[in-house]
């Protein structure tokens, strides 16, 4: 009987430490996002030798949300297809882009920097527009996401605008 009652004891202990009592706080998810140059929603690194501060977010069970960009690590794919004044853009078969985005690496903070003057935009208005009526698409672009605690952030897009683009102006992207 007295082996029962410890027991029982032991159980009820248990019970409690892993529920509301003490119960702990864990990351659900990460966000990236930057609080650098976007224009409609769209990342771009502008300028040769831009650059973009990527900013990353842990966001807890519990509501709280701590910045944790320091902490995180960064993963860098490039994207993208190649576009022809006569298709448009990335015609209806996408084939590689033959002048990918050099590498853009990322720094232990965030920062993010164009190595190469380049521009991963293309203007498909027709006939050709006059700002602000540039309609912009990307021809390629770094795919960039952030890992903290083991969990990835979405993917986010970020174009390259650091060089000459075909807009009558001769802007590349959207600034």
């Amino acid at each position: 009987m007295k082996l029962t009652k410890i027991l029982a004891a032991a159980v009820i202990a248990v019970s409690l430490m892993s529920s509301g009592c003490g119960t702990s706080d864990y990351v659900q998810s990460v966000t990236l996002t930057s609080n650098g140059a976007s224009a409609g929603g769209f990342f771009n690194l502008v300028g040769a030798d831009g650059t973009l501060q990527l900013v990353v977010t842990a966001n807890y069970h519990s509501g709280k949300s701590v910045p944790v960009t320091d902490s995180a690590t960064y993963s860098v794919t490039v994207v993208g297809c190649q576009a022809s004044a006569t298709e448009g853009v990335c015609g209806a078969a996408i084939v590689p882009y033959d002048a990918t985005p050099a590498p853009a690496p990322i720094s232990s903070t965030g920062l993010m920097t164009a190595v190469a003057a380049q521009c991963t935009w293309f203007d498909v208005g027709t006939p050709p527009p006059t700002p602000p009526e540039y309609n912009w698409v990307y021809t390629g672009y770094y795919q960039v996401v952030a890992t903290y605690a083991g969990i990835q952030s979405q993917p986010v897009a970020v174009g390259v605008g650091s060089l000459a683009g075909n807009a009558p102006n001769g802007a590349c992207g959207p600034q």
